[in-house]
């Protein structure tokens, strides 16, 4: 039976900060490399074995898996990092404190922004300080300026289908350590959740959520690794 580990970031500066992140690269807190180390060790102890392990090209999910794989005496694993499971780009939003921004624009608008299902924020303006288009990590991509959870899924879909599914079909067990709205994207897909009841779904930060699937890559158990 295919097995697939989704693994959240631990805790990032701007989670502390309560700032939207995105794209924009920043590193794990203290609590948030302890966080992806208690990952390791509770899929040690608990014999959850990884056979492959794929992640974003961001600073804050490419360290977890690498500390959750130390635990586990596993960072020789194979791993593939990859752009579509970057976090939802916050566009306009991107390193503003969240609560500045409910007091600017209203709180009504900024739920609108945040959990609507196909509502992007405002667009980031060209030569921002959060502009990566000339970042080196995405020479020769076209990086968005701003999405929704329904353009984050039209991103993550085809890569999930087109390499990280057929390493399950092929009885592989996958890790993939990466953000909150990749792997809600995921997780819709997976569980078939609406498109009005995804946005409310939240993924905590460190815990290891287990996905028992078919043959044909569907559903058969879904659980937090904690609770078993």
């Amino acid at each position: 039976m295919p097995k697939l580990i989704l693994l959240r970031h631990g805790q990032s500066e701007w989670n502390l900060q309560n700032r939207f992140t995105g794209w924009w690269d920043v590193d794990v807190t203290e609590k948030g490399i302890e966080e992806a180390r208690a990952a390791g060790r509770l899929m040690r102890e608990k014999g959850v074995d990884p056979d492959i392990c794929f992640t974003s090209l961001q600073t804050r999910a490419i360290k977890t898996l690498h500390l959750a794989l130390e635990e586990m005496d596993r960072l020789w694993l194979p791993e593939y990092k990859d752009w579509h499971l970057n976090e939802r780009h916050y566009g306009g939003l991107t390193g503003l404190d969240k609560q500045e921004t409910r007091d600017r624009h209203g709180d009504e608008q900024v739920h609108v922004w945040r959990r609507s299902f196909d509502v992007p924020p405002p667009q980031l303006e060209a030569g921002s300080e959060y502009d990566l288009s000339s970042d080196p990590r995405y020479a020769g991509i076209d990086v968005p300026r701003t999405e929704s959870l329904k353009l984050t899924i039209e991103r993550v879909l085809p890569y999930w289908n087109d390499v990280i599914a057929p390493e399950l079909k092929a009885g592989k067990t996958v890790l993939i350590s990466a953000h909150g709205n990749s792997l809600r994207a995921l997780v819709k897909h997976l569980s078939a959740i609406p498109d009005d009841e995804i946005t409310g779904l939240e993924i905590p930060t460190g815990q290891p959520m287990i996905y028992e699937l078919d043959d044909e890559l569907d559903e058969v158990e879904r659980y937090y690794l904690k609770d078993r």
